[in-house]
């Protein structure tokens, strides 16, 4: 990814910055249009609204969860909210210039930030070499976590594929709206080349610290899934010290604000140049249309948090924005880098393609394979050739590259596909050979189909007077190499049965109060797991279970099957005592001239272990 972003600064940002200062642009809409307010413009400006929206919204739902994780109860939406009027204030306040001052402000509160928490974890782990012993050790206990292999395991589509996205998702950062428009900003070239330095300098470390601290939170807390990552940076701050976790909220904070505030800008500058560019003077009207857009991207985050697993995840939401937006705009930049113009009908077929190539690949499933930058990219310049093979030879929109190539060229061309050729044979086989095996592609995120049904076997059952006032302790042993040694247990059910013995005697007493219902208290304790209840009623019955009932009958997405193992799994949490403690609390009646005797209760208790059988199934 990094190396697609150099190449992006070195190549196609020269590009739009000179496009930029020449055709006096503010938006990526109009950067591949030949004119402001052409067919294409428009649509370009609505793509970039409805994926910058997503985009923004994964930001406001970043900063909810980060309150959320680090705040105890405190409701997402509500940081949702909080976000959206900070998003609002920094817009309003100064614009895009005032947005890139507060992104170098707030960069440094994230390196800051980041690289405390990085060292506070790593010395928490033993450092570097700790860190990988852990790691290691965790992969070797669950082959499926596969922590220390640079290559995930069972890859559909092949290792280079894979790579490949990581490049295209890269290069794709030139298609998102709010980067371009900091481009445009640049008044020269040597102002890009500076501004390339400090953007290395700054990401490359942020890169690192990040990479490490991710790491670092997996070994500290082994029994985070897939599905809790997102809370694991405040989590893991909050763990380590108060303080720093005051400092990761608002370096998050910082992350978010300055990255929504990007794009509603943009946003603002697409529907204002090329949607309706006669609001474009209109100061007051401009206004509106960002907090139209705040607001838009708010409704996202707000509706997105009914659809768990795809519209509440921040990774989700970033990934198909930022792909989205790479897939359909980037092939219109290199094609009219390369000298080739393309009509309107042209411009919008290859952005319809890659939006189409984009959707299709996420509703499939196999953005959890390969990033969407590959088909949204291919579908476009397959279009891209498809228009050109329509006109004659003789026509210089047959030529897809723009301009005729000369002998070296073609030459290059030819000697450059022979050695991508074998750098993917050696690199396909390298993995075949020295990947991880596919047996252990549990730790292979994506949806998954759960289902199971639960049995219930007793462990302990008798019936017992209990005194008033009275307690009695039951205890059950559950051994490991007992009846129950390939049992899934992940729960106890506790099961109550008893009847009031009061008797009344007098004649006052068809007047007075009937007899009471006795109040049985029972308290169950195993290991770190526990439950009460406290009840007159005759029968009642109450489970004490340590696994994700949630998941059973549902499709989860953006998970692995691993991940979702643990949750099942209840492991030898079911076995060792189990505590059963009975309390009796006798409720009388009676009244005048007529006496109650109730001196305790029979009470009959069962308690059972809780199997379950289980399946998950791909529900790619």
């Amino acid at each position: 990814s990094t190396i697609g972003q150099l190449v992006a600064w070195i190549w196609l940002y020269k590009y739009i910055q000179k496009e930029g200062n020449e055709r006096n642009l503010r938006s990526l809409s109009s950067l591949v249009s030949s004119k402001a307010g052409a067919p294409e413009a428009k649509l370009a400006a609505i793509l970039s609204v409805f994926f910058l929206a997503i985009y923004a919204a994964a930001q406001l739902t970043a900063g909810g969860v980060a309150l959320n994780s680090m705040i105890e109860d405190f409701p997402v939406n509500a940081g949702i909210i909080i976000g959206f009027v900070l998003v609002v204030a920094y817009c309003y306040a100064g614009g895009i210039r005032a947005s890139i001052w507060t992104d170098a402000a707030q960069s440094t509160v994230m390196i800051v930030g980041s690289t405390i928490l990085c060292v506070v974890a790593l010395g928490k782990v033993g450092g570097l070499g700790g860190l990988h012993d852990t790691l290691a050790t965790m992969s070797a206990d669950d082959p499926s976590l596969n922590l220390v292999n640079i290559f995930p395991s069972g890859l559909m589509f092949g290792v280079s594929l894979w790579i490949m996205a990581f490049f295209l998702g890269g290069l794709g950062v030139a298609g998102q709206p709010q980067v371009v428009s900091r481009v445009m900003t640049l008044k020269d070239d040597s102002d890009r080349k500076q501004a390339m330095v400090w953007f290395f300098v700054w990401q490359t470390p942020f890169i690192v610290l990040m990479f490490l601290i991710g790491l670092a939170c997996r070994a500290i807390f082994p029994e985070m899934t897939a599905t809790q990552a997102e809370t694991g940076l405040p989590t893991l701050a909050e763990s380590l010290n108060p303080f720093l976790g005051g400092v990761i909220l608002a370096s998050i904070f910082a992350a978010t604000m300055s990255t929504a505030d990007s794009q509603v800008l943009a946003c603002t500058a697409a529907i204002t140049d090329d949607i309706k560019p006669e609001w474009k003077q209109d100061h007051g009207r401009t206004k509106l249309v960002t907090l139209a857009v705040a607001a838009l991207a708010t409704g996202i985050s707000l509706v997105g948090q009914l659809f768990p697993g795809f519209g509440d995840s921040v990774f989700a939401l970033v990934v198909f924005a930022v792909y989205g937006l790479g897939g359909i705009f980037v092939p219109l930049i290199l094609i009219r880098m390369m000298g080739y113009e393309p009509d309107s009908n042209h411009t919008i077929a290859m952005m319809v393609a890659a939006l189409l190539g984009v959707l299709v690949w996420t509703v499939l499933g196999f953005g959890d394979e390969v990033f969407p930058s590959v088909p949204g990219m291919g579908a476009a310049f397959a279009v891209h050739f498809g228009f050109c093979m329509k006109h004659e030879k003789t026509d210089e929109r047959s030529n897809p590259f723009g301009r005729p190539l000369g002998d070296q060229a073609r030459k290059f061309m030819s000697v450059g596909a022979a050695v991508l050729l074998l750098f993917v044979v050696v690199l396909e086989s390298t993995y075949v050979l020295k990947g991880p095996n596919d047996d252990d592609a549990g730790g292979k995120v994506g949806s998954f189909q759960v289902t199971g049904n639960t049995s219930y076997h007793i462990i302990g059952e008798e019936t017992l007077y209990i005194d008033d006032g009275a307690s009695v302790d039951v205890m059950v042993m559950v051994d490991e190499d007992g009846d129950f040694e390939d049992f899934n247990i992940v729960g106890v059910r506790v099961s109550i049965a008893h009847i009031d013995d009061e008797s009344q005697s007098g004649f006052g007493c068809a007047a007075a109060e009937p007899p009471q219902d006795d109040v049985v208290e029972a308290s169950y304790t195993h290991k770190q797991h526990n439950g009460s209840e406290s009840t007159p009623a005759a029968l009642f019955d109450y489970e004490v279970t340590w696994y994700n009932q949630s998941l059973l009958g549902s499709t989860v997405t953006n998970t692995s099957e691993a991940d979702l193992e643990q949750q099942l799994e209840g492991g030898d949490s079911g076995f060792g005592e189990h505590m059963l403690a009975l309390r009796v609390e006798v409720q009388t009646g009676g009244g005048a001239f007529c006496e109650s005797e109730d001196g305790g209760e029979e009470v009959t208790y069962r308690i059972e272990l809780i199997h379950l059988d289980y399946e998950i199934d791909d529900a790619n």
